[in-house]
């Protein structure tokens, strides 16, 4: 027998004859704790990417074996596959569907996501995303974005990957966006369905930028309610009080002084070429966004920045006015900084965190305390949870350049949050540009 040495390869009996102090030399750290864990899930995931591609051998020579028993309907052979699969997992015929479709969705689909997983450069999860995405987005798109959408799966969180895939699918689809919109307007309407106890649901089928501006603005007025300090309902009661109050009485007086008026506040995305563009087909427009949502039309998109008070126009173009700091002079970031600190993070700028900014606290990367500005480079939203763990858990963390947070861990371990938006720098033909925000 041999044992691997420092010096190389010698015999097991002079392993006995060095003693414990040769051996106390080696310099290889071992493994922590997070190592063995990591280690062991991408075993997990070459295993399952092994017995994914066994499911779909499984698969397609039992049908090619049905078929030399006569031409039987298809549905039934698929049942008869399913129904042995099943069986011979002591699984459901439901799980059974699931993991053939699987199978066959990166065996056959998705090959190079299939050799993702199996390298373990993205996790089941990430790869059962990808699958599903794209298989309802429909073939023409699935081929279109199937290596723009792995790209985002090695790069990316399992919460962020869903979401940044669904924003390219959309994205994608936008070629149709206004026809598809307008028919799916004709179909507008209330409908009552009744519940148990007395009870029942008020479902609103509406653009669904109408329907955030509703939610946003029921909200803005149950908080302050909900928050009272004899208040007894929780937030999702007063919420739905107030909306009946609204839409029975459509009188704001029978509210409390301190939450009349309120309106929504729904941040709507325009790129200005899409603006100036007659035709919302044409090559290169880029979509106008609704935080939240996801793309809608030009049309929609020109009405909302030309009217009214509630939305917060951010255009991907100069615009004056926009506050970046106060410095030291306040603690609380002014209204405009504390939205545009929101707009460009879109989500908390934890790890793979995918709460919305609405739910989040303006944070001070840098603590006011020990000197931190209050500017848009010093500011993130952060969770309530993730919050209090930066300030207590253990965790430091630290402003990069273009709005991306640096996270080092209790154990050292680095994780870079790169924020959903950049804010464009512009400079004069003559000036050096600097780095963005």
């Amino acid at each position: 027998m041999f044992v691997l040495t420092e010096g190389g390869v010698m015999h097991n009996e002079d392993r006995d004859l060095a003693g414990e102090e040769r051996w106390a030399s080696l310099t290889l750290e071992p493994p922590d704790d997070l190592d063995e864990i990591l280690g062991h899930t991408a075993l997990l995931n070459a295993i399952v990417a092994e017995r994914l591609q066994f499911v779909d051998w499984f698969h397609r020579r039992a049908i090619a074996d049905a078929r030399t028993y006569g031409d039987g309907i298809a549905e039934v052979r698929e049942r008869s596959v399913r129904l042995e699969l099943a069986a011979a997992m002591r699984v459901t015929e439901h799980a059974a569907a699931d993991l053939l479709w699987f199978a066959g969705a990166l065996l056959q689909r998705y090959p190079l996501a299939h050799d993702a997983l199996a390298s373990s450069r993205i996790t089941e999860r990430h790869a059962r995303i990808l699958a599903e995405l794209l298989d309802q987005a429909g073939p023409e798109i699935a081929e279109r974005l199937a290596e723009e959408a792995l790209t985002l799966a090695v790069a990316h969180p399992v919460g962020t990957f869903r979401r940044k895939l669904r924003d390219l699918i959309e994205r994608d689809q936008t070629r149709t966006l206004e026809s598809r919109h307008t028919e799916a307007l004709a179909q507008r309407r209330v409908i009552i369905e009744a519940g148990a106890d007395g009870m029942g649901w008020l479902h609103l089928h509406a653009p669904m930028v109408e329907i955030a501006a509703i939610h946003a603005r029921i909200t803005g007025q149950a908080k302050p309610i909900a928050s009272h300090p004899d208040e007894d309902r929780i937030l999702d009661q007063v919420r739905a009080d107030v909306a009946c109050d609204l839409l029975i009485d459509g009188d704001t007086r029978l509210l409390p002084p301190e939450v009349r008026g309120i309106r929504p506040t729904v941040a709507v995305t325009v790129p200005v070429l899409s603006l100036l563009e007659r035709d919302p087909d044409a090559e290169g427009v880029e979509p106008p966004m609704v935080e939240g949502i996801g793309p809608i039309t030009i049309p929609q998109a020109k009405q909302l920045c030309g009217s009214a008070d509630g939305w917060m126009r951010v255009l991907t173009h100069p615009e004056s006015g926009i506050v970046l700091s106060v410095g030291r002079d306040r603690y609380k970031p002014p209204p405009g900084l504390a939205r545009l600190v929101k707009w460009r993070a879109g989500r908390c700028m934890a790890p793979g965190c995918h709460q919305p900014t609405e739910r989040c606290e303006i944070d001070h990367t840098l603590a006011w305390e020990h000197g931190g500005h209050t500017c848009l480079g010093n500011l993130c939203p952060l969770c309530k949870g993730h919050h209090t763990l930066k300030h207590h858990g253990g965790w430091t963390v630290e402003h990069l350049p273009r709005g991306a947070l640096k996270w080092t861990s209790p154990s050292g371990r680095t994780y870079t949050v790169e924020p959903e938006r950049r804010i464009p720098a512009f400079t004069t033909q003559h000036e050096t540009a600097p780095a963005p925000f």
